[in-house]
């Protein structure tokens, strides 16, 4: 794919993967794109103006208070101009600028004007990449709709190995080329997601429910958004923000979750249960706190309603995705599911798995579908498996009518 015509914006931070985002100003320049690059004052200290200048052929951007220099106190028109913004390599520290709004210099300032679509490429030292508070960060910015790729793992520049390589250009360009031409194949598709884990009361300050993060359900929805679907998303309590422009259902409880399900669900033509309904709730939850002395405690418990069969079962009803976490024997079971519930694709994974199970940025799942497919999706971010997942359904819906109800 070529860039001819293409304006970027290359935003360059202090790193020693600097040296490989100048492979990537020629190839984004050899591909026809003009590029204008704005440097940190660390990024300066690996790499000088002059190499960027003269491989761009353009003024190189590094002080937004410079009274010498006319671009520098233009930078809102410059953001406006741009089809993208890439800012390679992204450090832990502008990371953390983008994800709280700090806009101390030219860069960090784009950041907050930019409407374009913008591409952040991670490159970090040892244990940074994994440390809660660039995880955090990382979670804030792809909420905004921020790309922001995984580093790739390997030998890194002070002699530690592990998450922190700066990407192949060919990975960026392709992260790019998503950005500029992206997919609208669900234009026209009203999508129904539940995520989150459910909390049934034992009494006033109690509950029963589990440890679903909700990461993965809210991953699809912002896929699904994307990619022009109109997104209703039902949710159980979780700490994610929901993604911008879907119409957002907060429940608690597994019978509200019910409710809210079949009360959008007219004029859906898919439904995505991502979400850990609890199986069982207390037959009564307690108006007044349990004692906390108590030797042995007994909870009746109760069946929950099973939305994902209940909406299954809908005459003429719209394309039905479950999900089963399990623990063991996962095909075996997954398969079993698919059966019992009549739906129309499970997605399964082993959620004892250390890095892809709750509350983890990845997954690693297993497709199975009432069509006899089959499909194992190797360990990947979750927005990646729920793009992945969205490409399977168009596929079978393409092939095969949605099923009449069992």
């Amino acid at each position: 794919m070529r860039l001819d015509g293409k304006e970027l914006i290359l935003g360059v931070s202090g790193s020693i993967a600097a040296y490989k985002a100048v492979y990537l100003l020629r190839e984004l320049t050899r591909l026809g794109a003009g590029v204008t690059v704005v440097l940190t004052e660390a990024a300066q200290k690996f790499v000088g103006p002059l190499t960027w200048r003269t491989l761009s052929g353009r003024p190189v951007l590094t002080d937004l208070f410079d009274p010498g220099s006319e671009a520098a106190v233009q930078h809102v028109a410059l953001a406006e101009s741009a089809d993208a913004l890439l800012v390679a390599p992204a450090t832990a520290n502008v990371l953390a600028k983008a994800a709280h709004g700090i806009a101390d210099d030219f860069l960090t300032t784009l950041l907050l004007v930019c409407r374009s679509p913008v591409l952040m490429v991670p490159a970090m030292d040892g244990g940074m990449w994994e440390h809660p508070a660039v995880r955090s960060n990382v979670a804030t910015l792809r909420s905004r709709d921020v790309t922001v790729l995984d580093p790739e793992v390997g030998a890194l520049a002070s002699g530690l190995s592990g998450p922190g390589r700066f990407p192949e250009v060919e990975t960026i360009l392709e992260a790019l080329y998503h950005l500029l031409t992206p997919v609208k194949d669900l234009s026209g598709q009203r999508i129904l997601i539940t995520a989150g884990p459910t909390r049934e009361p034992v009494d006033p300050v109690r509950y029963l429910s589990n440890r679903s993060s909700g990461k993965m359900g809210y991953a699809i929805a912002l896929a699904a958004s994307r990619r022009g679907a109109e997104v209703i998303l039902v949710s159980g309590p979780t700490v994610l923000p929901p993604p911008p422009g879907a119409v957002f259902v907060p429940v608690q409880t597994a019978e509200e979750m019910r409710e809210a399900v079949l009360h959008h669900l007219p004029g859906v033509s898919i439904v995505i249960k991502a979400a850990a309904v609890a199986d069982y709730r207390p037959v009564a939850a307690r108006p007044t706190k349990i004692a906390s002395k108590q030797e042995r405690l007994t909870i009746p418990l109760t069946p929950t309603p099973h939305i994902l069969t209940e909406v299954a079962a809908k005459k003429g009803r719209a394309f039905v995705v479950g999900f089963a976490a399990e623990t063991h024997d996962v095909a075996l079971h997954a398969r079993e599911k698919l059966q019992a519930t009549g739906i129309d694709l499970l997605v399964a994974n082993d959620v004892s798995r250390a890095g892809v199970g709750f509350e983890s940025d990845d997954n690693e799942v297993l497709l199975l579908d009432r069509w006899g497919g089959v499909k194992e999706l190797p360990r990947m971010p979750k927005l990646q498996v729920a793009h992945a997942i969205l490409d399977w359904i168009l596929s079978l819906r393409a092939a095969a009518p949605a099923p009449a109800p069992r």
